[in-house]
Formats: C-alpha cells, sequence, structure tokens
C-alpha cells in the first residue's frame, strides 16, 4: 500500500471519488427538491418538516462521530461503500414512507438513514480527496466539492422534471437508489488501499485490539489542537448556509416568494449550477490569489445574495440572489478541507475532525430553521444565515497555509 501510484491509477483514484461526492450530492437534491410533495402528501407543517430534518441530521451527526471508528476499524474503502448503501436505502425508504405507508414516521426513518449514511461517507471521501491534492501538489477539493454539486445540480433538474411530469416520490427515489448503488460499486473498486486512510492490507483480515486504538487515538487527536476549532468557524457559517439553501431554499421560493412548487426546484438548481461554476474555477483562483483573499471576497458575495434573496421584490432577482448566495458559499467547506490536510503526515485525522465541525453546522443546522420560521416567517429566518456568513469572512485568516505547505498559498504575480 502507498507505493508509487501509476498515472491509471491516479486518474482511476480521482475519478471515483469524483463520482462518490456527485452520488451525496444527487441524494441531498433529491430529498430537497421534493421537500414540497412530501409536506403536502404527509400533510405536515414547517415545524413538523423541521423534526424531520432533525432526525436527519442527528443521525448524520452519529455518522460523523462513528466515522473515526470506522475508519479506524476497517479503513476508507470499506467504511465508504457501507456508507453509501445505507444512504442510498434511506432514499426509498422516504419515498415508500410518503407514497406507500403515507407515514410520517417511516420517512423519518429513512432520512436517518440517509442522514447516518451521508455523514459517514462525506467525512471518508474528503479523507480521500484531500489525499488526491497533496499527491497532486495543487487546489483541486474545490473541483470535488464541485462535483458534489454537479450531483445537487442533477438531483434538482431531476426533481424538476419529476415534478413537471407528475412523477410520483417512491418512483422517483427508487430510480436514483439503483443509480447510486451502481456509482458506489463501481467506484470502491477503483479505490487504492492505503496506510492513511487505515485500510488493512488484507481487506479480509481483522486489525489487532492494539493497532486499531492506535489509529482510533491519531484519528482523534486533532480535536486538542486549536487551529481545529478555528477552521471550524469558517466552516460553520459557510455549511450552514450550504445546507439551510439544500433544505430550505426550495420552500422560500415556493412558499415565502409564492413561486409554487416547480419554481422552487428550479431556484435550487440555480443556486446549484452558480455554486458548481465558482467549485470548478475555484483551484485555480485559490491557486492564484490564495485561500485567505478568496475566502473573503466569496464572504461578502454570499451576503449580498442572501439579502437580495429575503428582499428581492420579483422572482428574476430572487434566482439572481440564488446565484450569488451560492457562489458565495462555495468554497468555504473545501477549503477549510485544504487547509486541515495542510500537514500530509496527520491529513486524514485532522480533514476528518474539520469536516465532523463543518457537517454538524451543514445537516444539524439548517432543521433548527424551521422551527424558527413558524414564528417569524422563512425569508426572516434566514438572516440568521447572514450573521454566520459575516462570522465565517471574518474568521478566513485561520485558513493561512502552515510553514512548509505551498497549496493554497496564493501566487497573485505569476
Amino acid at each position: 500500500m502507498d507505493s508509487t501510484l501509476t498515472r491509471s491509477q491516479l486518474v482511476r483514484w480521482r475519478t471515483a471519488i469524483f463520482a462518490i461526492f456527485l452520488a451525496s450530492g444527487l441524494s441531498i437534491a433529491t430529498w430537497a427538491s421534493r421537500v414540497p410533495a412530501i409536506k403536502v402528501q404527509l400533510d405536515i407543517s414547517n415545524s413538523e418538516v423541521g423534526l424531520l430534518l432533525l432526525a436527519a441530521g442527528i443521525a448524520s451527526i452519529i455518522g460523523l462521530s462513528l466515522s473515526s471508528v470506522i475508519l479506524a476499524r476497517v479503513g476508507a474503502r470499506r467504511g465508504m461503500l457501507g456508507a453509501m448503501l445505507v444512504f442510498a436505502a434511506g432514499v426509498v425508504v422516504v419515498g415508500i414512507g410518503t407514497d406507500v405507508a403515507h407515514s410520517y414516521a417511516l420517512v423519518a426513518v429513512g432520512l436517518a438513514m440517509f442522514g447516518l449514511g451521508n455523514g459517514a461517507v462525506d467525512v471518508m471521501m474528503n479523507v480521500e480527496g484531500a489525499a488526491i491534492e497533496k499527491y497532486s501538489d495543487r487546489t483541486i477539493l474545490p473541483l470535488f466539492h464541485a462535483f458534489f454539486s454537479f450531483g445537487t445540480v442533477i438531483g434538482a433538474a431531476l426533481g424538476f422534471l419529476a415534478i413537471a411530469w407528475n412523477i410520483d416520490v417512491l418512483a422517483h427515489t427508487a430510480i436514483i437508489t439503483v443509480l447510486i448503488v451502481v456509482i458506489a460499486l463501481v467506484s470502491i473498486a477503483n479505490v487504492p488501499r492505503r496506510d492513511v486512510a487505515m485500510d488493512p492490507e488484507d481487506p479480509h483480515a481483522a486489525v489487532p485490539a492494539s493497532t486499531w486504538r492506535d489509529r482510533l487515538r491519531l484519528a482523534l487527536s486533532p480535536w486538542k489542537e486549536a487551529r481545529t476549532y478555528a477552521l471550524g468557524v469558517i466552516m460553520l457559517g459557510m455549511a450552514f448556509a450550504e445546507g439551510g439553501a439544500n433544505d430550505w431554499l426550495a420552500l422560500g421560493v415556493a412558499e415565502g416568494h409564492g413561486a409554487g412548487q416547480a419554481l422552487g426546484a428550479a431556484g435550487l438548481a440555480v443556486f446549484s449550477v452558480s455554486m458548481t461554476v465558482v467549485r470548478i474555477a475555484g483551484g485555480p483562483l485559490v491557486d492564484r490569489f490564495g485561500r485567505v483573499a478568496t475566502l473573503r471576497v466569496l464572504a461578502v458575495t454570499a451576503t449580498a445574495g442572501l439579502l437580495l434573496f429575503i428582499l428581492a421584490p420579483n422572482i428574476p432577482l430572487v434566482f439572481v440572489g440564488a446565484a450569488l448566495w451560492g457562489a458565495g458559499v462555495s468554497l468555504g467547506f473545501p477549503l477549510g478541507m485544504s487547509a486541515a490536510a495542510d500537514d500530509p503526515a496527520k491529513a486524514a485525522a485532522r480533514v476528518s475532525a474539520a469536516a465532523t465541525i463543518g457537517y454538524i453546522a451543514f445537516l444539524a443546522g439548517p432543521p433548527l430553521l424551521g422551527f424558527i420560521s413558524d414564528h417569524i416567517g422563512l425569508l426572516n429566518t434566514l438572516y440568521i444565515l447572514v450573521g454566520l456568513i459575516v462570522a465565517s469572512g471574518l474568521a478566513s485568516s485561520a485558513a493561512k497555509p502552515i510553514a512548509g505547505s505551498t497549496v493554497g498559498a496564493g501566487h497573485p504575480h505569476d
């Protein structure tokens, strides 16, 4: 393991992680695009939607917390495969609960499975993406996250089509589940086993207890480092704003601005496309101007976009606000991951810790918006995201590369 990879092996590894990021985004947008339909079908309020999101968020936190244990016990390859199969099953259980059982409880179970699997795989795929970035010696984590956004764009577009063609939630989620399972099986076969990802040499061998404890100790060590929490401030604001869009933007357009379900899904697609475009261009921008300057500019962009989305008097301006919102929050999470991986010797453990902070905000924070929105309205609730983005921008200096790291330092005069 960890021998020098051939060009073909590196390309297959990188492509596999691209596909895993895409599958995660696809699953999230599939749920997000059908929230209005699920709400109508189950006849529930915003607070009850918030409880569903809370179930997914709590399960996601459990998955995030277990990711270090999973890495230590079975390694990244088998861990990612198992987690993907769990969240794929959760997607179709949501469809069954909505259209067959008409059961709020069963939808909650599906979302818990969805959250558990996504929470675990998100940490592990970021560990793999950071390793590829260091192997290539250039900023490419934004591109990996662009594929997550590709997944959300595809998911939002399929959601729009499903609504337009009157395809029920069950048929929609069943198709997505099959697609995710295929992606999982093909992708994991092309991910190399690596010591730093804690993959065992023999995939069928048990990890000795002493070795497992050592691996777990290493995986948990970043929680004692101040820089982990400093990066967490950056990631918390941006991840909360991104997760808030995934869960509430469609409903904000559909009900907050009175535009209907189809335009709600279209608004989510605009957000996702904008985020994807900036993530595609993000690597070269960061390598030229540096992480800190890039994060500060994008924090201003996200703040302006959110304010416009909330206050816009017509739908075209709402869509402009959604586009600026997506562009502004696009790089906060991947650049936080990149900064956490500055030291290759501890990259896996630090990326795992930083990802946990970001995903707690991404997945557990937005459900709280549902409860608040029942009292002050959904659009007014989004001002909370504005404040968090401002805090993220103010903390951006924590992403400065550590001594000896060249990725993300910037070369403005080249």
